[in-house]
């Protein structure tokens, strides 16, 4: 193992870290219903957690409006009680086949909720990120002190490392600023 091939391994992991973000991202509101919004709604479906997409359709007839229909009619109760759980700022009301969510406009409190949230998902972001890095610069040292490196080629490596870090950090740092900013335009 050399130092090339811990930093070519830490690149597609910092990589994997930063779509995670942009995933997440995607479930913060920003005033209109989308369907991405109940992505990361669990439903327990006979003891099992099952993402609301593959047990029931979504639909956006109004631009405030989202429409769940579970295609198993028994887990209608299940369903709305995972939407509440899932504290989306979203109310379920059920009419016995269908359920709608209105999407309330949000307001300038809610926009800082929101931009709170970003923030806190970037923070958990940043930390994998990290964590990343201190597991290549372990990986590294551990090189060294088998004999396998030079000192040289470790410090080059971490450096490597530490440049990848600063990188994607700065990307978390872009994409929850352009958020923040989405959602605080009214």
């Amino acid at each position: 193992m050399s130092v090339n091939t811990v930093t070519n391994e830490t690149k597609p992991k910092m990589d994997a870290v930063v779509e995670d973000f942009k995933r997440k991202l995607t479930n913060v509101r920003t005033g209109r219903a989308t369907v991405g919004l109940l992505d990361a709604v669990m439903v327990d479906y006979y003891g099992t957690p099952t993402p609301l997409s593959q047990m029931a359709s979504v639909a956006v007839p109004e631009p405030q409006m989202l429409t769940v229909q579970p295609w198993d009619s028994t887990q209608m109760a299940a369903v709305e009680k995972a939407i509440t759980a899932a504290n989306l700022g979203l109310n379920p009301s059920n009419d016995g086949k269908i359920i709608r969510l209105s999407v309330p406009a949000l307001n300038e409190e809610r926009r800082k909720q929101f931009a709170k949230q970003i923030h806190e998902i970037a923070e958990e972001h940043r930390i994998a990120v990290r964590n990343v890095r201190h597991a290549s610069n372990d990986a590294i040292k551990k090189m060294t002190k088998e004999k396998s490196i030079s000192e040289d080629d470790e410090r080059t490596g971490l450096e490597e490392v530490q440049k990848l870090t600063n990188t994607f950090i700065g990307r978390i740092d872009e994409l929850a600023k352009n958020k923040e900013t989405e959602i605080m335009s009214v």
